[in-house]
């Protein structure tokens, strides 16, 4: 039997992805659908239904259907800030 090398073999799915010029698309895509899940996590501990959570952000339940819709994008900082808070959360964004 013969054995193999387990190196890697050509490239990584982040180096695909900056060579098709979709690197930056797909990351912004991946951190909105992780934050959107988060927030409906936390809303099913806290038993928030989606008006009582608009409610507690001072805003439309329109609204807050962008911030839980992955697919969704626009979304503001302030809002994403505002929707933390009323799961008793914080939000933290960094420049790594």
């Amino acid at each position: 039997m013969k054995k193999f090398n387990k190196k890697h073999i050509g490239t990584s799915l982040e180096q695909l992805l900056e060579e098709d010029g979709i690197l930056e698309d797909a990351t912004s895509a991946a951190v909105k659908a992780v934050l959107a899940w988060q927030y409906g996590e936390a809303m099913k501990k806290k038993k928030l239904t989606k008006v009582k959570m608009a409610a507690a952000m001072k805003t439309s339940r329109a609204q807050l259907d962008r911030v839980l819709d992955p697919k969704s994008g626009n979304v503001t900082l302030s809002t994403l800030q505002r929707a933390a808070n009323a799961v008793g959360k914080t939000l933290k964004v960094e420049l790594v």
